[in-house]
């Protein structure tokens, strides 16, 4: 057991203070890129400007031969390249892998100042937060850095869910968690081959109209992923982080991919992995406000004055709850005005 007064104390001699308000910059898309690739890399000049995080990857779909490459190659981006508010994360190998301590040794020591944001695959419990929170504090006070680095962890095991909690508050560190379906789905003997998004077979059927079962009734597909995301909303939503969710795998299906998207918007992900430039506007509309949702959130909060009591809004009652949820549509637009001009244009802010 820690002393609240201890959990802001750094976990290494000369390391940076942690941080005590996780800074929620608007992250609607979080694109991926193979560092190792370099027709990929010379594209990140023109594809830092449209996305929110630019991520290097350097796990799975990095070749075993190509890990050493990916990784040098992410910190010449690091180094070289010119991204503006874009923010930079990498995801690197698991835990309990071969490639993980040079991973993090070499990009925290080398462009530590550069990366916004670590992500830890098959995060299993708070153990392995621990872990890299501490190594993490030890690599910035050798490389004498002054601001933390945040962890994000994504939920690719049952176990992972099932101390969903627990990750959450592991650390001041923790930026948010990421949904990954497709080890979660192999973890779970789940049996879709698919990578995120619905499947036919997950369906509910409308009760029979007469003595033929096999008459033609209404179905409707089901979310196999809306117990998961909404669990891990609520367990960033405790710890004050946030919730993303991960790839949608079929990259020509833009119509199923933006059902995803929103989906997980509604339930309150702030954002979802774009594996293809094919996705990068689909999160950037479906993460971002209405601006007609805006426009009323702004009736009703000049109507409510300081949010106490209620209001009557187009023969609507509107009262603090109502209020917060207009706030909270609030905050994120004028985030992603102060950003994207177009935005501050059609939200007049």
């Amino acid at each position: 057991m820690k002393s609240p007064r201890d959990v802001f104390r750094p976990l290494a001699v000369g390391a940076p203070d942690p941080p005590r308000e996780v800074p929620l910059r608007p992250s609607r898309m979080i694109h991926f890129f193979d560092p190792s690739n370099p027709k990929m890399v010379a594209k990140v000049p023109d594809i830092a400007p449209k996305v929110d995080v630019l991520l290097g990857n350097l796990e799975d779909a990095i070749a075993a031969d190509r890990k050493d490459a990916a990784r040098d190659g992410l910190v010449e981006v690091a180094r070289t390249a010119e991204l503006g508010p874009t923010q930079l994360w990498t995801r690197v190998n698991s835990l309990d892998s071969p490639w993980v301590l040079d991973d993090l040794t070499t990009l925290v020591t080398e462009v530590g100042d550069h990366l916004d944001v670590i992500m830890l695959p098959k995060v299993e419990g708070p153990e392995d937060i621990h872990y890299a929170d501490r190594l993490l504090a030890q690599l910035e006070a050798r490389a004498g850095w002054q601001r933390p680095i945040l962890l994000h962890a994504i939920l690719e095991t049952a176990r992972g869910v099932a101390n969903v909690e627990e990750i959450c508050l592991a650390s001041p560190r923790m930026q948010g968690l990421s949904l990954g379906p497709a080890d979660l789905a192999a973890d779970r003997r789940m049996k879709t081959t698919r990578v995120g998004g619905g499947h036919p077979g997950y369906l509910v059927r409308a009760d029979p109209t007469g003595d033929d079962v096999h008459a033609p009734r209404t179905t409707a597909q089901q979310d196999l992923w809306h117990y998961t995301v909404a669990r891990m909303v609520d367990a960033c939503a405790l710890a004050g982080i946030a919730a993303y969710y991960g790839p949608f795998g079929d990259i020509q299906d833009v119509v199923a991919c933006e059902d995803q998207f929103r989906n997980a918007y509604l339930l309150g992900c702030v954002g979802a992995w774009t594996l293809h430039p094919a996705q990068i506007d689909i999160a950037r509309r479906v993460f971002s406000p209405e601006p007609a949702e805006v426009a009323w959130a702004k009736r009703v909060v000049d109507a409510m004055g300081d949010g106490s009591g209620a209001a009557m809004v187009d023969g609507k009652m509107q009262d603090d709850a109502t209020y917060k949820q207009c706030e909270v549509v609030l905050d994120l637009a004028r985030e992603l005005a102060a950003r994207d001009p177009e935005l501050a244009e059609a939200y007049d802010l």
